[in-house]
């Protein structure tokens, strides 16, 4: 993909995470993915594993906000940074993803996440 794809892929892909879209969020990624975040560190294998995640994980956190910033390509893939408003919590946080694709389903999604300060 071009710069211009990724971004746009990028954007898209965060969009459905604001939604909080589960079928939306899951067409993203391939049926044998690994998904790696703060609270599932050993990781999570394939697309089922990762819609129940997202489906218990939605359900307990309040609306969130994601807003895609910089894109940068990598070999079979890209990395992005993104920042994400929480409803009712003061400051913000700032995430970025290590997104590998096999054509344009993740193969590979982990994601690194730091709160900033209010």
């Amino acid at each position: 993909m071009t710069q211009d794809e990724i971004a746009a892929y990028n954007a898209d892909w965060l969009s459905a995470w604001t939604a909080k879209d589960v079928p939306r969020l899951c067409a993203f990624y391939a049926e044998d993915c690994v998904y790696k975040d703060t609270q599932t560190v050993t990781g999570l294998q394939g697309r089922a594993a990762l819609e129940e995640y997202l489906k218990s994980l939605f359900a307990a956190t309040p609306a969130m906000t994601y807003t895609p910033d910089q894109t940068w390509p990598l070999a079979g893939g890209f990395c992005g940074r993104w920042y994400c408003e929480i409803a009712g919590v003061s400051g913000r946080l700032r995430g970025f993803d290590l997104v590998m694709l096999k054509g344009r389903e993740i193969v590979l999604n982990e994601v690194y996440v730091h709160q900033l300060p209010a």
